[in-house]
């Protein structure tokens, strides 16, 4: 039965929903300011500055599938609660250095470890903590709310940090993601809805065998395994040619801080539109068709971003951008709200890990190749590589078994 009034009136979903929104904005304030401070205060290298978003990602490669194990044998909220913490800590750290004059590119790859670090934990847990708040019926909207927040934070943290930036100092604006993670603490805090505590497994707990059930059940599907190669597929491309383009927009555009902030800003519109109609198109066109169009959406008019020049030509990166932020908040929406009812909840952590491990351990590796070719050949050079990579992924979605229905399953098939 529909909640009336929605999950606006879920106490508990708002406080989740309000420390998400208010996480999300400081956390993309950094993905803006922290390789301004590094290109404008330490004058790092066009490589340097693409490490450190490898640096940010290369948890997920390091200890993701240990991290869904461990997350199914525990309390979610505690785990997030302590994620928001340590966060909070690693970027404070970031102007209290500048302030010492003791500030260091190996000091900025150091935070950008331990957050992604941190990340890792925090964002299995999520995954697993929404459908204990709320009703399976419920999380479709959900995911809608929470995707739609999270990507109006692309608009407003870029934004955001390229004003603060211009008025205050790039170093300034990495305050206000540490402020950021105490609020999504205290939200966390306050839910009062008790999660159950899970289920042990049988027999002496075995983290292999764990971690081992998790990547079988993904290997063996055909939706979950076409669903994760294409994610690290597209985010080859996704962040590729987003590692360098600062640089890009700095060095070869010649765009001020402020400028580049409100450009990328800008070119993440298309995400909130995109989060607000995902469950309404799914419903119309049905979950399997929604998720195909999504993929022909970030793929081919990625092509339009590296066309983006000084001058007029910017606009070339917000139409790409409006185009390609659309399409990947619809898939997000409907992508996520199927894992979640799809994958038996006892599995739900390792489940969440091993495709993340195929989806988000390829960034740190694209985001190191983007940064070599942006060396050797130009950042210009290096966004049409990706941007030409992207344009092809959505061929993977054809290989399975979503090009012949309409809805994706309800539930998966019992082993």
């Amino acid at each position: 039965m529909r909640r009336r009034g929605g999950l606006l009136r879920h106490r508990d979903f708002r406080l989740l929903w309000t420390g998400q929104t208010v996480s999300s904005i400081g956390s993309n304030v950094t993905t803006v300011a922290l390789p301004l401070v590094a290109v404008a205060v330490l004058d790092a290298s066009t490589f340097q500055v693409a490490v450190l978003t490898a640096a940010a990602w290369l948890p997920w490669l390091l200890v993701g599938l240990p991290a869904g194990a461990w997350v199914d044998r525990l309390r979610r909220r505690p785990v997030m609660i302590g994620c928001d913490l340590v966060s909070a800590l690693l970027f404070l750290s970031v102007p209290v250095a500048a302030l010492l004059k003791v500030l260091t590119v190996g000091q900025l790859l150091a935070v950008a470890l331990g957050a992604g670090l941190a990340r890792v934990f925090f964002e299995t847990a999520h995954q697993v903590y929404l459908p204990t708040l709320l009703r399976p019926d419920e999380v479709p909207e959900g995911n809608a709310k929470l995707q739609a927040t999270q990507t109006a934070s692309y608009v407003v943290g870029p934004g955001l940090a390229g004003l603060v930036a211009q008025l205050a100092g790039a170093v300034t604006a990495l305050l206000l993601d540490a402020v950021s993670f105490l609020v999504s603490a205290a939200c966390l805090w306050r839910i009062r809805t008790v999660e159950r505590r899970p289920r042990r497994p049988d027999g002496p707990p075995s983290l292999r065998r764990e971690v081992a059930a998790g990547i079988r059940f993904v290997a063996r599907d055909p939706y979950l395994r076409v669903l994760a190669v294409f994610g690290a597929a597209s985010n080859i491309g996704l962040t590729g040619y987003q590692a360098v383009l600062v640089v890009f927009l700095v060095r070869s555009a010649g765009l001020s801080p402020g400028l580049v902030g409100l450009l990328i800003g800008l070119a993440s519109l298309g995400g909130i539109v995109g989060a607000t109609i995902a469950t309404a198109l799914a419903r119309r066109v049905g979950t399997a068709r929604a998720l195909l169009l999504a993929a022909l959406g970030t793929g081919p008019p990625a092509l339009l971003i590296p066309l983006a020049g000084p001058g007029a030509q910017v606009l070339w990166l917000v139409l790409g951008g409006v185009v390609v932020s659309l399409a990947v908040a619809v898939g997000n929406v409907v992508k996520g709200s199927f894992r979640q009812t799809y994958t038996p909840h006892a599995l739900l952590g390792r489940v969440t890990v091993s495709m993340q491990l195929l989806n988000f351990g390829t960034i740190p590796l694209a985001a190191v190749l983007a940064g070599a070719l942006g060396s050797a050949y130009g950042p210009g050079r290096a966004i049409w590589a990706m941007t030409g990579w992207l344009a092809l992924t959505p061929l993977i979605l054809l290989v399975g078994p979503l090009r012949r229905r309409r809805d994706l399953p309800a539930a998966a098939r019992p082993a």
